[in-house]
């Protein structure tokens, strides 16, 4: 036997919706880290709970090398650009190392593809040096 009526149900799956898209603005995403003047930043794959960037969300000047290092940790990964500018392999190699020279102006959002879903996202934003 079902409990409660169709008016409880539906009201109960608003709500639902309205808490699984409470993240999806893009008021919600983070401010960058802001390191610019470095010749190379390093980013983590696979921090965290093994699911996560870190840090993930970066500023950078041109002519900055991001190199991403694999923890060994959260299965296999990757590192693609949204766009397609990059692109890793996938490994769950730790110590693997992917580097990528950011000689453009730009916003470059990245995922691991395997964990794209699971909030596995990224982004440098290349700005001029100062």
């Amino acid at each position: 036997m079902v409990e409660g009526t169709r008016r409880e149900f539906v009201a109960s799956a608003g709500a639902l919706t309205v808490v699984a898209l409470a993240g999806c603005s893009d008021d919600d995403d983070p401010d960058p880290i802001d390191l610019i003047g470095r010749d190379a930043v390093d980013v983590a794959v696979g921090a965290g709970n093994g699911l996560e960037f870190d840090p993930a969300h970066v500023r950078v000047a041109v002519g900055t090398t991001v190199v991403w290092e694999w923890t060994g940790q959260g299965g296999g990964h990757d590192v693609k650009a949204v766009e397609g500018a990059f692109e890793s392999e996938l490994t769950d190699e730790a110590g693997h190392t992917f580097e990528y020279t950011f000689d453009e102006l730009g916003r470059y959002e990245y995922v691991c593809t395997p964990h794209q879903t699971s909030g596995m996202v990224g982004s440098v934003e290349v700005v001029e040096g100062e």
